[in-house]
């Protein structure tokens, strides 16, 4: 018996929409990654972009345990001599409230090609509002 591989084409993609209110960071962003990649269907392969979208609100509102609001860093380069930048939880979220989630999604999403693909699948929100209820996302609690 031979194994059935799908295209891209052939699958029914679905909508999910996940409330990251009190979420902790890294559970949310695995729970994502797992939904836009594919791997809770039957028919996973992991070369092929084969999972569904997924909306996140409240991105803004998102937790994380310990100390890491004021100790966790997100460095950058300038592309400049001496250009490094650092910034804590704390300071990037009040300034951009989605990047650490989309950062953390990112991080656990494959690398090169399909990752950057996939990626395009997830849209995050600082508040309540977005414009995909026009898609009926089935709506997901991570907890």
């Amino acid at each position: 018996m031979k194994t059935a591989f799908l295209t891209p084409k052939d699958v029914q993609r679905g909508w999910y929409l996940i409330d990251a209110t009190g979420v902790p960071l890294g559970r949310i962003a695995a729970k994502v990654a797992t939904l836009v990649r594919g791997k809770h269907l039957p028919h996973f392969a992991a070369h092929a972009d084969l999972g569904d979208r997924v909306v996140v609100v409240n991105a803004g509102k998102v937790v994380v345990t310990g100390r890491k609001r004021l100790q966790k860093l997100y460095i950058r380069h300038t592309g400049y001599p001496g250009g490094l930048k650092e910034e804590s939880f704390e300071h990037v979220i009040t300034r951009k409230p989605t990047f650490p989630l989309e950062q953390a999604i990112r991080g656990m999403l494959p690398k090169g090609p399909l990752g950057r693909q996939l990626f395009t699948k997830v849209k995050v929100y600082a508040g309540d509002n977005h414009p995909h209820s026009s898609q009926n996302p089935q709506v997901i609690t991570v907890g």
